[in-house]
């Protein structure tokens, strides 16, 4: 009789979970690779899944609210949400919790570096706040939504967010370079006419070189 027991019982939490697609307790996706620890492969169709951002830019310290969304009423079970910069390989900012279906994730010892699933229960979509940390480029969000033990996708990406502090930064360095090389130029320049002026010799070293710095920040 306990023979029997055990077998039904094998049975039930081997095989149940694959027939009815539903996902392991344990399972867990790459915070690198974004690869769930599944045996199969990811699927190369287009996701029916697409992340939603509130806004098109960004400032550090912003927050900007972040959906992950089933286009059908397929829903999604598992996922890791990330934001990572164009062309990056490691998740940036961190996310505020707000969704009782989520959970943050410690990826590279940053706590909240990524979002996760907190159960898995079948979900039409989720919503989290990403704030926006200091010196970071443009990004794009991304993540890898799992449907369920046969279906998965990796790499689901938002469109680019543009990082104006980074632009606004270097472009007013280059503006106060500018201004101060200019200002220079006109000093020396000044003062050079003056003092030659009726029999203007070959301008002094330092003007030139002064010229040229200014002509090549324009």
């Amino acid at each position: 009789m306990r023979r029997h027991f055990c077998s039904v019982f094998l049975f039930c939490g081997v095989f149940l979970p694959r027939i009815f697609g539903f996902p392991h307790a344990n399972t867990s996706i790459d915070c690198d690779s974004l690869l769930p620890n599944y045996e199969n492969e990811p699927q190369s169709s287009p996701p029916p899944y697409i992340i939603a951002v509130s806004f098109d830019s960004f400032e550090p310290g912003n927050e900007i609210q972040v959906t992950l969304e089933a286009l059908k009423d397929v829903g999604f079970k598992e996922f890791n949400l990330q934001a990572r910069e164009t062309g990056g390989d490691v998740p940036v900012g961190t996310f505020k919790i707000t969704d009782r279906n989520t959970k943050g994730l410690e990826c590279h010892n940053i706590t909240n570096s990524a979002v996760s699933h907190a159960n898995s229960d079948l979900k039409q979509k989720i919503t989290t706040t990403w704030i926006a940390p200091n010196d970071v480029r443009d990004l794009q969000f991304i993540a890898t939504v799992v449907q369920d033990l046969e279906k998965f996708w990796v790499g689901i990406e938002s469109k680019t967010l543009t990082s104006t502090y980074s632009k606004s930064v270097n472009g007013t360095g280059k503006n106060k370079r500018k201004i101060m090389i200019e200002i220079e130029c006109n000093k020396v320049c000044t003062t050079y006419l003056q003092f030659h002026r009726f029999n203007p010799p070959v301008p002094p070293r330092a003007a030139i070189l002064v010229v040229r710095v200014g002509q090549s920040t324009q």
